[in-house]
């Protein structure tokens, strides 16, 4: 695993966008303080740049170094979650401009899969993940659904000896606010 995460490493420094499985489904992802980066998988899958992305992080540390202040109540949720859940938090902070939605919220997921926890803590910085599809086709539910349009056009693969059973779905979003507002977007 640590050769995969060292080569998978280099082609984040290097602004690559790599094609990884998480917790959920495979993703498509890249440095999420590169905006170079970034705008490439905003291309790759035709989305409008107006529809920000998540981002996957090791810790909840690791959110604190990118949002201003995380409110109380999304630890509860962090804790409680058996699902993956990913919380929108407000005042994003040390990201690609181009990455945080037009509110100043940034969706943050602390994922649950070992290949992507310890690549993670090794790159030492948050990575993008958006489903690996083109915007308005289904997910992919395993690498072999992925589309040769998204295979063909990624920079880095990694193994796929690394796809452990993932959830199938998407995760949960959930929207919070400094006060302890929740709004709950995908179940």
């Amino acid at each position: 695993m640590k050769i995969e995460i060292n080569r998978t490493v280099k082609a984040l420094k290097n602004g690559k966008i790599i094609l990884y499985p998480t917790d959920t489904v495979w993703g498509i992802g890249c440095d999420a303080t590169n905006a170079e980066a970034v705008e490439k998988i905003y291309k790759l899958k035709h989305r409008c740049n107006n529809k920000s992305m998540i981002i996957l992080v090791d810790t909840v540390e690791r959110i604190a170094r990118h949002v201003k202040r995380i409110p109380k109540i999304a630890h509860d949720f962090i804790e409680l979650s058996e699902m993956p859940v990913t919380i929108i938090y407000p005042r994003a902070k040390n990201l690609a401009e181009n990455l945080i939605a037009e509110d100043g919220t940034i969706a943050v997921r602390i994922v649950n899969h070992e290949f992507c926890r310890k690549l993670i803590s090794v790159f030492d910085c948050p990575i993008v993940s958006t489903s690996a599809n083109i915007t308005g086709i289904n997910p992919p539910m395993s690498f072999d659904e992925i589309s040769p349009d998204v295979i063909n056009n990624v920079d880095f693969i990694v193994n796929r000896e690394y796809e452990e059973t993932p959830t199938k779905k998407p995760s949960a979003i959930i929207r919070l606010g400094f006060k302890n507002e929740i709004e709950v977007l995908r179940k």
